[in-house]
């Protein structure tokens, strides 16, 4: 793809920037290369501003320019303006209002972005609606979002509680669009989203991102599970898109003992060169860890698994993660702008590049889809059996990808966390496509639940836990969803129709089929509707076939922390 609008734009970006940077410039721009390229930059700017043919808007021209010029760098080096910059350090400091989405600018064609859900904030208005990770955001009201802008985002989805916006979405793996109401409101600030017993003797805790509470939350949650007799932890990072290092350390520190190393960062400057080690006092450092992570598990999230099976300290469960391992530092500019540009790379402490190899100058699609090309072809060797031991790739893998753990297992680079077991990835049905893409099971639940009314709310009391053990989705009530779903816009026929049906349709024996799974979803949604959202995992777990294939592989897991060294 040619990048016709943003290369001419690059004029002013040294210029604006070496006003406020000031030395960092001149260490940079110190060869005599260097300093006619900025003068040439300084002459295009002046030329430009001055001589055509309309007037120019000189700050526009200035952000357009230094975008373009970040656009020519790496995926993850961006511009955030003064206004965005207030989003963002909102989004870590406090509740704010809203659809309750972390996302993204994918450039796609004719270099205009197309919105991309990194994650839904669990508990919030978007995961509610049934918005999923992944879901790219084609038309916000009756506004296309493509082409959308960081400031257009946050003007069309930002807003009062209460208030309602409808989004349709294009999502991997279906054909048509799907839309959604999202209703706005208050944004939880909770990152620890689950904490239960799976068993007597397992603890299971969920993280969804790195915010600024995220290590309290870890720890109480720890201490919370010890005290309910956990000998073992699950901890699931599915879905965890990142956030905060200092969080991702301290939470690795919990693991290890003092003076392991957690992650290193190294860069062509030395003063950007970082380590970041264990320290004394870590509350699990000795039981078994089994880490469950997926191809929507980023950054902070990559750094502790990185860090916990170089160290051999958990077994790593799931899909190969993101690949985001580039290391933005923030230069503020004068009107309270930054500039978030990457300065160094992470490292795990075996040596391994977290970062996915891309090609600089390239569009996100081409960057986004060679990932999922290495990824189809992992998946390819998964067995039936759905479980695959990675050390079968040994042999076929470049020693330049080889990497020792400190037991001397053999790990992989090549960008993101290869576990040590992959998962299958499942493939849904179609009756599932359409009760999840259209988020029957949760608006099912939400009116069942207004249907048996408040003697059905008392019943239950404040008691999840019974709940969560005593009640059935019936046969009859599976009958009572397909009959709401057919007055819902959703068709539900004896058979598949010949070609492409005009309207959505559910085939009442493709549900049958999928009945447990059906269920299974529709008292989630009921247990997160009468209790609070910590109470969907628990029942989803039953359906949840990582987790299932995880709590397998016990045995692993503990032989691996009972051969490390105690201290």
């Amino acid at each position: 793809m040619q990048h016709r609008r943003t290369l001419p734009l690059l004029v002013a970006a040294v210029l604006v920037v070496g006003i406020v940077l000031g030395f960092h410039v001149r260490d940079v721009a110190s060869g005599t290369d260097d300093r006619l390229n900025r003068n040439k930059i300084e002459e295009a700017f002046n030329i430009i501003t001055q001589g055509y043919v309309e007037r120019v808007d000189s700050a526009q021209l200035a952000e357009a320019a230094i975008e373009g010029m970040l656009a020519a760098l790496d995926p993850h080096s961006i511009y955030i303006s003064a206004d965005e910059m207030r989003d963002v350090q909102e989004s870590f400091n406090a509740s704010f209002e809203g659809i309750g989405i972390y996302y993204e600018l994918i450039e796609g064609p004719d270099d205009r972005d197309t919105l991309a859900v990194l994650m839904p904030i669990a508990g919030g208005p978007s995961e509610e609606a049934g918005l999923h990770p992944g879901d790219r955001i084609i038309q916000i009201d009756d506004t296309t979002a493509i082409g959308f802008d960081t400031e257009l985002v946050q003007r069309y989805l930002k807003g009062p509680a209460g208030t309602e916006v409808t989004v349709k979405v294009r999502r991997p793996g279906y054909r048509d669009t799907l839309s959604f109401t999202i209703t706005r409101d208050r944004i939880p600030l909770e990152t620890v989203i689950a904490a239960y017993m799976l068993d007597d003797e397992t603890g299971y805790i969920k993280l969804q991102r790195f915010a600024r509470t995220s290590h309290a939350e870890v720890l109480e949650a720890l201490q919370a599970l010890r005290a309910q007799g956990m000998e073992r932890l699950i901890f699931d990072l599915r879905g965890n898109a990142g956030g905060l290092l200092e969080q991702a350390w301290q939470i690795v520190d919990e693991f290890l003992p003092a003076g392991e190393m957690v992650v290193y960062t190294n860069s062509r400057h030395p003063s950007n060169n970082r380590e970041y080690r264990a320290t004394s006092g870590g509350t699990f450092e000795q039981d078994p860890v089994i880490l469950l992570v997926d191809e929507n598990s980023a950054s902070a999230s990559e750094i502790v698994a990185g860090a916990l099976q170089d160290h051999d300290r958990a077994l790593i469960v799931g899909r190969r993660t993101f690949g985001k391992g580039l290391v933005q530092q923030q230069f503020p500019l004068s009107d309270g702008s930054v500039l978030q540009m990457t300065v160094s790379r992470y490292y795990t402490p075996s040596g391994r590049l977290i970062q996915t190899p891309y090609v600089r100058g390239h569009d996100d699609e081409e960057y986004f889809e060679a990932k999922q090309e290495l990824r189809d072809l992992m998946e390819g060797q998964i067995p039936e059996s759905g479980l695959l031991d990675v050390s079968v790739f040994a042999d076929e893998v470049p020693d330049s990808l080889k990497y020792t753990t400190d037991a001397g297992r053999v790990v992989f680079g090549g960008g993101g966390i290869l576990p040590d077991y992959l998962v299958r990835l499942d493939t849904l049905s179609a009756a599932l496509q359409t009760v999840i893409g259209r988020n029957l099971d949760n608006e099912f639940a939400r009116h069942r639940i207004e249907q048996l009314g408040e003697s059905f709310r008392q019943r239950w009391g404040d008691d999840p836990a019974a709940f969560i053990r005593d009640y059935e989705v019936d046969d009859a009530t599976l009958e009572a969803f397909l009959a709401w779903a057919d007055d819902h816009g959703v068709d539900v026929v004896e058979a598949r129709p010949a070609g492409e049906p005009e309207t959505p349709i559910l085939v009442r024996s493709e549900v049958l089929a999928e009945a447990d799974d059906v269920k299974t979803r529709i008292k989630a949604f009921m247990a997160r509707r009468l209790f609070d959202v910590d109470a969907f995992y628990p029942v989803v777990a039953e359906i949840d076939r990582t987790l299932t294939e995880a709590m397998t592989l016990w045995r692993v897991a503990t032989d691996l922390a009972e051969a490390r060294p105690r201290r």
